[in-house]
């Protein structure tokens, strides 16, 4: 990885922060020259808002109708998915804490009413709209995002059940999930132009409450996420590992770290991370379901800012971020990260799920507002999210192949050398 392939991963993040940044200074300078380019950032809002449900239905159905059965340990994949909810939900919580004590809007932007969060709904509606609607024509709203992946989801088994790829329907949801990423990577041309527009108009709007707010957000996640490195690692390793594990972890996650910042994607470290684990002792059969999985489900950089995400909008909006809330906020963190980190355009699925459950009413505001947190968060919490896949590999060992495997590991090396 040289310096040319590291500008070139990074160059639309940077295009992105730069016309978001410009829009800013615009928005400030000409309040009223703001107001004329809104549109164009409304058109953008809008295109996303009507690409969302079909691309939903068709990534997710297709990648679980196209599943072909794996040879593998029960066992492996269990403790894989379990070790990768379990650390979302410890990220998620953390998160959570930090919020409540360091809040990153102090201040509710001027002239955005308080919406109702539904507060007088029963506990049993709530459970029957979190996950269904009353009739299908429902499922094409974007308000029902998690009836809508709950419905894609039980489609997508349906067709594997019916002969997964080999089937024309399970052919048709690929290809139309093909068709649906390369709508979205057409649309996303045009978002730098968007931004600029949108982020006028919010500056223009907003002020300086913007610039502290985002500047609040920022001091609480880029610290953490190097906390989370130098603390819950080390924890995990020793967990996995036993004696030694932690010196040993530190010793091979400097690469997989480096190359995952170089690249800002977990599905390119994929290869590093094989590398280290090989290297460390770690079985083919655990890196190789371990290590693919991670890249598109351990996202403990992703749940930490999806919580952050949320608490930057009921900031925003005026709202009261209570504890009551901790459980439906941790289950969407999850949801949306670990989830559906795998899916096609997934990290804008996220935002979907944020908004329609949390911000309903307020999407078109909401929406690019959690965009541009994920922008200036993606690179840090994409180390974690790689860079864990590789230590997630040391918890899986213990349960697979017993608390001592490091240590005999060690033994077999010297014992060559």
């Amino acid at each position: 990885m040289n310096k040319k392939d590291i500008v070139k991963n990074y160059r639309f993040l940077g295009i992105m922060v730069g016309a978001m940044i410009l829009g800013g200074i615009a928005g400030a300078l000409s309040p009223k020259f703001a107001g004329i380019i809104k549109p164009f950032g409304t058109v953008f809002i809008n295109m996303m808002f009507c690409v969302v449900v079909p691309l939903v239905f068709a990534s997710i159905s297709s990648s679980v109708a196209n599943m072909r059965s794996m040879k593998r340990a029960g066992r492996i994949l269990g403790t894989t998915v379990a070790t990768f909810v379990v650390t979302g939900a410890i990220a998620a919580v953390i998160m959570f804490i930090l919020m409540k004590v360091f809040p990153p809007v102090l201040t509710a932007w001027k002239d955005i009413p308080a919406e109702e969060m539904g507060e007088y709904a029963s506990i049993s509606d709530m459970i029957v709209n979190f996950f269904t609607v009353s009739d299908f024509s429902g499922l094409l709203s974007r308000r029902a995002m998690l009836p809508l992946i709950v419905f894609s989801l039980i489609f997508g088994f349906a067709v594997n059940l019916a002969g997964g790829p080999d089937t024309l329907t399970g052919k048709w949801l690929a290809d139309l999930s093909n068709v649906m990423l390369k709508f979205v990577n057409i649309i996303t041309y045009y978002a730098p132009v968007a931004f600029f527009a949108i982020f006028a108009n919010l500056v223009a709007d907003y002020g300086s409450m913007i610039t502290e707010s985002y500047g609040r957000a920022m001091l609480v996640y880029y610290p953490l996420c190097f906390v989370w490195i130098f603390t819950m690692f080390p924890l995990l390793a020793n967990f996995g590992g036993g004696k030694g594990a932690v010196k040993v972890m530190f010793q091979h996650i400097a690469r997989p770290a480096i190359v995952s910042l170089g690249t800002c994607s977990s599905v390119a470290t994929i290869p590093t991370n094989l590398k280290e684990a090989e290297d460390t002792g770690i079985s083919k059969e655990v890196a190789e379901m371990v290590i693919p999985l991670g890249a598109t489900m351990h996202m403990d950089g992703s749940c930490l800012s999806c919580v952050l995400k949320i608490a930057f909008l009921y900031g925003v909006f005026g709202l009261p971020l209570s504890w009551a809330q901790l459980p439906l906020i941790v289950l969407v963190a999850v949801l949306s990260s670990v989830g559906m980190s795998g899916v096609p355009g997934g990290g804008y699925i996220g935002e979907y799920i944020i908004c329609s459950i949390f911000f309903p009413n307020q999407m078109v505001l909401a929406f690019p507002i959690l965009v541009a947190i994920g922008n200036l968060v993606d690179p840090p919490a994409t180390m974690i999210n790689s860079a864990g896949d590789y230590v997630v590999c040391f918890v899986v060992s213990r349960f697979t192949e017993g608390k001592d495997w490091l240590q005999k590991k060690l033994a077999e090396a010297k014992a060559k050398a």
